[in-house]
């Protein structure tokens, strides 16, 4: 690959996790900017490196520093969201900007904001992992950045695998490129599954078929048995990291064990901070033992050194995020092991990994020396929920997030939403009341009509529980003191008369000053409608259709007992009389 990406060729790279892609890109850019005819100027752009991830990124920027300083004009920048974009543009008029590395995002808002920018003399784009950079959504930043800089210029795909988006992109942004494909192959095996595997020959890759009723059991044992190990721990979405954060803990004190309590947890989502981000990845990467309990945020190229084991509780929802899972360990020839708990409904899952090239073993260790039963696990993560809000208030919000993200399975003919043992999952979220959405609604009325198994409501009224926090329990009692506070002014509100209601609630009008011809013109039509409504009703007396108290009550409702009412009364009765004189 450097030797093509150096010379005048663009390249699509397929290798396999930790064979060395960032250097395969860096190399040549540097050497690149070092053949250059003159150096490039402050503000002028030589070279642009995109990744799907802010921890990516600043892993490629630790690399490239360390080439870059061989020249003595150039500079690199990292551009990554979680800060101030003026703090970005300040930094780039200050220090230069010879070399970009950042995610799509960052990169494109900060080509519009700096107009002193000189992206003319560009010479190189490499998309990093460019299949996640579009499973992520970049590709409409990907298209405006590819638009501002040069036609004329080197372009490098690099990847772990190949989509047909990565194809689709090489084919639009590329200019006859070279496909480089790197692929671990064995003479001496004779197994199809072992040739132009996508894995590392050093990895070893197991699958643990473990009932939903046994997988929290199984996930304590794990890392109890590799506690002075690192491990990195896979989770499905960002609510269940926080939520299995708590439940570990929670898992590791109640053991009993000396040791184990004292295990250092860190984690790692989208939803983090950057600073938090940043704080905790370094935390791990600088630990000779601990555990990482991560997302798919974690999955792709972060280069952590020393990683023992990686563990995936849940598979992905996109199959090709489990090769980059199982690449953070077993790096640069180094020997490593990941395993994935499958039900066993899922256990297909195995066969579809095997065709795309990923050998697998199963993992048949016992643990049955130390094994703690299933019930006293559950036991006790329904007891810290039952007393710690926090810990209850992020199982619900882990359980919710879980079901929607397994209903949005890629391989759903495998991870089939009707084959979820709803009671037991439910019991290792730590739940004490189901969730009222339409995806549990089958497991509610089985609830209810004591049939569903593994599962029972907890007697705790979930509203008087409250956060083991201090300070986040004072925040909320001060919350329901104010909503307590705002209902009784609503109820006081609505046992004040209805008419004082509707005059505090009904808004002034300003008066309009009208003319004294106007208000005469007014006055009459007024009184010309009150004798035609009045005429009518002493028709409907005479006819015998109202009685003289319907009469009597409808004039008074009406206030027309004035003195204009009285003389058309009067009026009235005289034209009637003489009526009746006629008759005779």
């Amino acid at each position: 690959t450097i030797p093509l990406f150096s010379g005048n060729k663009d390249v699509s790279v397929d290798a396999c996790t930790g064979s060395g892609k960032t250097l395969a890109f860096i190399v040549p850019i540097i050497e690149k900017l070092r053949r250059l005819a003159r150096p490039l100027k402050k503000h002028q752009v030589g070279a642009v490196i995109l990744s799907p991830t802010r921890e990516l990124a600043r892993q490629i920027m630790e690399v490239a520093s360390c080439f870059i300083k061989t020249l003595d004009w150039a500079s690199v920048s990292l551009l990554v969201g979680g800060r101030d974009p003026q703090e970005d543009v300040a930094m780039l008029q200050n220090d230069g900007c010879t070399l970009l590395i950042g995610t799509p995002g960052r990169i494109d808002d900060v080509f519009e904001r700096c107009r002193f920018i000189d992206l003319k003399s560009l010479e190189v784009l490499v998309l990093d992992e460019a299949d996640r950079l579009l499973d992520m959504g970049f590709e409409r930043q990907i298209d405006s950045i590819m638009k501002k800089i040069p036609r004329q210029r080197r372009t490098g795909l690099f990847s772990a695998t190949q989509t047909d988006a990565v194809k689709a992109l090489a084919r639009a942004g590329l200019r006859n490129p070279i496909r480089v494909a790197v692929a671990v192959e064995y003479k001496s095996s004779k197994s199809e599954a072992a040739k132009g595997q996508v894995t590392p020959g050093s990895l070893q890759v197991y699958y643990r078929i473990t009932d939903q009723r046994q997988k929290v059991c199984d996930l304590f044992h794990f890392l109890a048995a590799h506690s002075s190990e690192k491990v990195i721990v896979y989770f499905l979405t960002c609510a269940c990291v926080d939520y299995f954060h708590l439940a570990i803990r929670a898992m590791l004190k109640a053991s009993g064990k000396t040791n184990l309590p004292k295990l250092m947890l860190h984690t790692l989502h989208g939803r983090m901070k950057q600073a938090a981000r940043e704080a905790s990845l370094n935390a791990f990467s600088k630990a000779d033992s601990g555990i990482l309990i991560a997302t798919d945020v974690a999955a792709r190229g972060l280069d952590i050194p020393d990683v023992h084991w990686v563990l995936q509780y849940d598979a992905p929802q996109d199959p090709s995020s489990f090769v980059h899972r199982c690449g953070r360990t077993a790096r640069m020839g180094r020997s490593g092991n990941a395993v994935i708990f499958l039900t066993p409904q899922e256990e297909s899952y195995v066969k579809f990994l095997e065709l795309r090239k990923v050998p697998m073993k199963e993992d048949g260790t016992p643990w049955e020396e130390e094994r703690i039963d299933k019930d006293e696990i559950l036991h006790v993560l329904r007891r810290e929920s039952e007393t710690d809000r926090l810990m209850m208030d992020f199982g619900m919000r882990a359980f919710v997030s879980y079901l929607r993200a397994y209903k949005e399975h890629v391989c759903k003919y495998i991870f089939q939403f009707g084959d979820l043992q709803m009671g037991w999952l439910a019991s290792s979220f730590a739940l004490l009341r189901l969730p009222k959405m339409k995806e549990v609604k089958k497991a509610a009325r089985l609830l209810k009509a004591g049939e569903l198994e593994g599962f029972s409501e907890s007697p705790v009224d979930p509203a008087t529980i409250p956060f083991k926090d201090k300070m986040r329990e004072k925040q909320r009692q001060s919350a329901l003191r104010k909503v307590a506070q705002e209902q009784e002014e609503e109820i006081s509100m609505q046992e004040k008369p209805q008419k004082k209601r509707k005059k505090e609630a009904k808004p002034q009008q300003p008066s309009v000053r009208l003319t004294a011809a106007k208000r005469r013109t007014l006055e009459s039509r007024q009184e010309l409608a009150d004798l035609d409504e009045d005429y009518a009703l002493w028709k409907k007396l005479k006819k015998g259709k109202i009685s003289l108290a319907e009469y009597d009550a409808a004039t008074e409702m009406d206030d027309i007992l004035d003195s204009g009412s009285h003389l058309l009364d009067a009026a009235l009765k005289k034209k009637a009389k003489k009526k009746a004189r006629k008759k005779r």
